[in-house]
């Protein structure tokens, strides 16, 4: 029988999709070439926002019209957040919690054997461990990413994520080894860390965040270390400080932020301040050279005035960020920030919105130009149809370079001579003329 994964959210869902492939074709599944013609299509959703969750549904709805014989599996942070959605559920034929992945294939073959409706969720306690799993590959990708925690202790007062995912449970950094050694033979050169808090990783099993990067970068055949999203007030001096002694690490740092306002971050019971935040760029900026510096920003949350969103722009332009996701503000059920009484409207959201993508994509650009005259060091990942390679720089930076003897996961030298909207463009350096 064939499956097929649609995948939604973060880069942590990203792996565990890839995990759930992994143990379908183990159990003789085979991965379909035509995603809606597979015999079982498993759904790994998101619940972050409201849309989310609409994207799901609607996803759903269309599997069983399109293909109504099929077996749809529905999975991931939705079910496990809002475990009595049953009716919902019912278009899905088997619903599984975010700690019941390893127990897919068998799921599959015992709803296989009478057909009925089956859902598996279970609710996480301050004693639930880390759900042990590796990856040996990423399907089209030249490099992986892998989990290495789940679970948040914060509680953000928008923020659904602490019930879907369960308190902080870290990887054993034996485990990690294993897998990152195992990724490294099947010729993987650059590994993202990545978790749901995943600043927090280590402090329930003893050791530190910097405790796993060192352990990764110790591995023959990995030549790029990068994490993902970061709570930036764990990024004090001495963690910054041991970073930048590993050549390995990539200075690429995806701080959140969610808003440049300190009283709009103290009704979202974030654990900072615009001050305490910019001291720490500054601090990466001083430790690292050509760090680039990424974010989230939020407008609209719930109570947010015209002059604390005029704070929020005006800090975000000080800063001078590489990139920043920006989104409005959408209440999630069962979180404290959707029972205030000050919900912003949607119009002026959206207003917010646009204005803050505005500033963003000028900050953007002035980092790319910032890159011009620079040589660095890229990976290639994908030739496009103009003959033109794409890979990225250690910071993050998207190159486009015309080289014929490119291959995928090759690290090339390129100098950058000019900038464009959303990447730079470099040629090629031959080493052996330089």
């Amino acid at each position: 029988m064939t499956f097929s994964i649609y995948n939604f959210g973060c880069k942590v869902n990203q792996y565990e999709s890839q995990v759930m492939a992994d143990l379908m074709i183990k159990n003789g599944y085979t991965l379909s070439e035509n995603k809606e013609d597979a015999h079982i299509m498993i759904i790994n959703s998101c619940t972050v926002t409201s849309v989310s969750d609409n994207k799901v549904m609607k996803l759903i709805r269309h599997l069983r019209r399109k293909n109504p014989d099929s077996i749809i599996v529905l999975t991931g942070c939705m079910p496990q957040a809002y475990p009595t959605m049953s009716e919902e559920f019912l278009q899905a034929d088997i619903v599984l919690g975010n700690s019941k992945r390893a127990e897919l294939p068998e799921t599959v073959s015992s709803f296989l054997s009478d057909r009925k409706h089956i859902v598996n969720i279970h609710k996480y306690t301050k004693n639930s461990d880390f759900e042990i799993t590796s990856v040996s590959n990423f399907e089209e990708r030249t490099r992986a990413f892998v989990k290495i925690e789940d679970g948040c202790n914060r509680y953000c007062s928008y923020c659904i994520i602490p019930y879907a995912r369960g308190p902080v449970r870290s990887k054993p950094l034996s485990v990690l080894k294993s897998e990152i050694a195992n990724l490294a033979s099947h010729g993987y050169k650059e590994i993202v860390l990545v978790g749901i808090n995943l600043s927090a990783y280590g402090q329930d099993i003893g050791t530190h965040l910097c405790g796993a990067v060192d352990a990764v970068c110790n591995i023959d055949g990995i030549e790029r270390v990068r994490l993902g999203s970061l709570e930036p007030e764990r990024m004090d001096n001495d963690s910054i400080s041991r970073l930048s002694k590993q050549d390995k690490f990539c200075p690429q740092f995806h701080l959140s932020l969610q808003s440049g306002c300190a009283e709009t971050l103290k009704r979202m019971n974030r654990h900072y301040t615009p001050d305490e935040y910019e001291q720490i760029v500054n601090n990466l900026r001083t430790a690292f050279d050509n760090c680039s510096i990424t974010t989230d920003v939020m407008v609209g949350f719930a109570g947010e005035s015209e002059d604390e969103f005029s704070q929020s722009l005006e800090f975000v332009e000080r800063i001078g960020f590489a990139k920043v996701h920006v989104f409005p503000y959408s209440q999630r059920e069962g979180t404290t920030a959707a029972k205030r009484t000050d919900q912003v409207r949607n119009e002026i959201k959206a207003e917010r919105s646009r204005i803050m993508i505005e500033a963003c994509e000028h900050s953007r650009q002035a980092f790319l130009n910032s890159q011009i005259g620079r040589t660095e060091q890229v990976i290639l990942e994908q030739l496009d149809s103009n003959g033109y390679w794409k890979g990225y720089t250690k910071n993050y930076t998207p190159v486009k370079l015309q080289y014929s003897d490119g291959k995928s996961g090759n690290i090339e030298t390129v100098h950058i001579v000019r900038a464009c909207e959303d990447y730079v463009v470099g040629e090629y350096i031959d080493k052996f003329c330089q």
